[in-house]
């Protein structure tokens, strides 16, 4: 049976990554972990850890992004929570068995080899949850 290991971070749609990080790193004191550009989803994506979890920034590069739309119909803030899990796959079929609304039925296989998917907001409640796997 697959496991939930922990919160690995919550996600914050921006309109500026450089004026949401005035707010995070400056006034709170949060570490800038990574700031970098993700071409495959038309984003930018800054990591700022507090106690073993992250708090992701993510701005559009790109009009016509999913982040973009995203950030039209329902202006910045949280965008999801993501949880670590020892084996997406398992989680996948264990959720598709509970007849669960994905986004992903497969995993997407990310940057450096992790393994996500998106479970549908109206699933968990009007959140949207991503599962992640470290490789």
């Amino acid at each position: 049976m697959p496991i939930i290991k922990r919160i690995d971070h919550v996600a914050m749609v921006v309109e500026d990554i450089e004026g949401a990080l005035a707010f995070w790193r400056d006034a709170l004191g949060l570490s800038l972990e990574l700031l970098q550009e993700v071409p495959r989803e038309k984003s930018a994506i800054a990591f700022l850890p507090v106690s073993g979890v992250e708090i992701e920034l993510v701005q559009p590069t790109s009009a016509d992004s999913g982040i973009a739309k995203y950030l039209e119909k329902r202006g910045p803030g949280m965008h999801h929570i993501c949880l670590e899990v020892d084996d997406i796959s398992a989680m996948l079929a264990q959720l598709k068995e509970k007849d669960v609304q994905l986004i992903h039925e497969e995993p997407v296989i990310g940057d450096g080899g992790r393994k996500y998917a998106f479970i549908h907001p109206k699933a968990a409640f009007g959140v949207l949850m991503e599962l992640y796997e470290l490789p």
